[in-house]
């Protein structure tokens, strides 16, 4: 089994275990990796965004009922609850997002290579990751930079600034 193969089952394994454990809690903000990136305002191109992120919650339920995973994905919606961070080798910020068709996935943030994103419930926020399927909606990972440069990196937009 190839490192990489090694390394994505155990984060699917982490997340994994870390969407089963959640708890309700918001956890205060530890070490900052990166500064984010700021991104203009981009009030005319709401409509094309939603209607975007429609499709995007269709896919991502697609995706699930047909137990589908690495599957990248842009998508958004609104944060419904911040978890506890998972600690578990690479720290990961925890949030459950509901997208445009009320299904909701987990989303597993590494705080080790991308700033954490200071987000509550309620907030709206846009990603652009790797959907991986589980039992209890799916989670989307890989929204940060790759430092390794090997793969495709993801992101996390949050009131106008992109965390990756």
């Amino acid at each position: 089994m190839t490192r990489q193969i090694r390394a994505l089952i155990g984060i699917v394994a982490a997340a994994a275990v870390a969407w089963f454990g959640y708890s309700a809690q918001n956890s205060e903000p530890s070490a900052t990796p990166a500064a984010p990136v700021s991104v203009s305002d981009d009030t005319a191109g709401i409509q094309a965004t939603r209607d975007k992120y429609s499709e995007a919650a269709e896919q991502i339920v697609s995706a699930f009922e047909s137990q589908r995973s690495d599957m990248w994905i842009e998508g958004g919606g609104r944060v419904q609850r911040v978890l506890a961070d998972d600690s578990e080798g690479s720290r990961h910020q925890r949030f459950i997002v509901s997208l445009a068709n009320e299904h909701t996935i987990l989303i597993a943030h590494n705080i080790d290579l991308a700033q954490r994103v200071p987000l509550k419930a309620g907030d709206e926020v846009s990603f652009y990751g790797e959907y991986e399927w589980n039992d209890r909606g799916g989670v989307i990972h890989w929204t940060h930079h790759n430092p390794r440069n090997r793969r495709e990196g993801g992101w996390i937009q949050h009131k106008g600034t992109t965390y990756r």
